[in-house]
């Protein structure tokens, strides 16, 4: 079976494949301090927790935007599963069905989340992930990245209304019945997610009208589901894109190796 390990700014994501199928997810918070012996007892009782053996994962693979953890789970999943990890990088971009721009530069996990929604839609497709940050990965019809696009996340705004702000709470992140907030909750959530679906939209079309092609729109990420069903501009709604990808990348990488062999 194969791990698939997604190292976000406020979560780290993790997925266990068989066959290309998934059988379960988890996610944890992000920690930079944590050592690999303590990564490694969370990840061992988590796995456990779901019925899933450490011994019975033989693949891993990881893309990490913390550079401070990304040394840190990949060496507890040498220790904890017996095997040399797969650090998603641009050594590997090469070999993929994407073409990526700036390579030192684009976050690995953008590059999962195209590799991913190229695969689905075969075709050119906009990539918007809710995330620590928002961002837009636009890509052609021929698998190229045209660009991106990235936005403070929502919870960040929240966070920062509140923590800049001496009256202003910090709210959960809901859409209210209406824009016209009757309280300062309600106010709070009118102005973030009505405004982030406004942004959503504008940014959609805008970048749509430059690549001048017909796009299929995707949303994924761990709030993408607070805006996913108040605007009709997403094609798919897939929250785990990340993780297929990465899936995805595995099994291309896997490919290639037995075909070179």
């Amino acid at each position: 079976m194969l791990l698939a390990i997604d190292v976000g700014n406020t979560n780290i994501v993790g997925g266990v494949f068989k066959d290309a199928q998934v059988l379960s997810t988890f996610r944890i918070q992000t920690v930079p301090s944590r050592t690999e012996d303590e990564y490694a007892v969370i990840f061992g009782t988590v796995l456990a927790n779901r019925g899933i053996a450490c011994n019975s994962i033989d693949r891993v693979i990881l893309s990490s935007v913390v550079p401070p953890l990304t040394s840190t789970i990949a060496g507890m999943a040498k220790e904890l599963f017996r095997v040399e990890p797969m650090v998603l990088g641009p050594a590997l971009y090469p070999y993929l069905p994407v073409k990526v721009i700036a390579p030192a530069e684009m976050g690995t996990d953008l590059v999962a989340n195209a590799v991913a929604a190229f695969e689905r839609v075969r075709g050119a497709c906009i990539v918007v992930d809710f995330g620590t940050a928002l961002t837009f990965t636009a890509l052609d019809a021929s698998g190229k990245i045209r660009g991106v696009a990235i936005a403070p996340g929502l919870g960040s705004a929240v966070a920062d209304l509140s923590r800049d702000t001496a009256q202003l709470p910090r709210v959960p992140l809901e859409c209210p019945a209406s824009v016209l907030g009757k309280n300062t909750v309600q106010a709070i959530q009118a102005g973030i997610v009505y405004g982030y679906i406004g942004m959503v939209e504008h940014l959609v079309q805008r970048m749509t009208r430059e690549m001048a092609e017909e796009v299929k729109v995707v949303a994924t990420g761990g709030l993408c589901r607070v805006v996913s069903p108040h605007t009709k501009i997403f094609n798919v709604v897939e929250p785990n894109l990340t993780l297929y990808g990465l899936e995805a990348i595995a099994r291309i990488i896997r490919n290639t190796e037995r075909i070179g062999g």
